[in-house]
Order: C-alpha cells, then structure tokens, then sequence
C-alpha cells in the first residue's frame, strides 16, 4: 500500500480506471465472439458496425491500441465478405 496521499490517490484511479477498461473489453470480446458465431452474411452484415464502432471507441480511448483495433476491424471484415448468401 502506498504511503503518500497523492500515491494512494492514483493507486485508486488507476484501479477504477483498470475495471472499467476490462469491462469494455469483455463486452467487445463477447461481441466479436457473437459476430464470430453468425452463419448468414445478412445478420453478419447487420452486427459488424456495431463490433466497428464498439473498437473505434476502445481505440479512441485508448483501452486498446488502434493498430490493434485496425487489425481486428479487418479479421472480421474478411468474415463476413468470405459468408455465403
């Protein structure tokens, strides 16, 4: 535990801060995974710009990298162009 004010102060932050960024990534992670689950192009069409727009926002603030974003968006993009009609 720290012992200076300021210290215990950002410990706290840091540790609101870290539960609040798991639970984002566990709610795109659940989404990319029910993304991933989808066997017809139309409900796949109809839910990846959601899953986009959920990793452009983690990317935006930061709780992932954008480039990590950006390699994602694309896995999934070739999904869902690779599912039959």
């Amino acid at each position: 535990m720290p012992n200076i004010k300021s210290a215990a102060k950002r410990h706290k932050q840091s540790e609101t801060r870290r539960l609040r960024n798991r639970t984002q990534l566990v709610a795109a992670r659940n989404l990319i995974k029910k993304l991933l689950k989808i066997n017809t192009k139309t409900e796949a069409e109809q839910l990846y710009p959601t899953v986009v727009s959920r990793l452009d926002r983690l990317a935006q603030k930061r709780v992932i990298h954008r480039n990590t974003a950006a390699n994602q968006k694309s896995r999934l993009a070739l999904f869902v162009n690779r599912l039959s009609a």
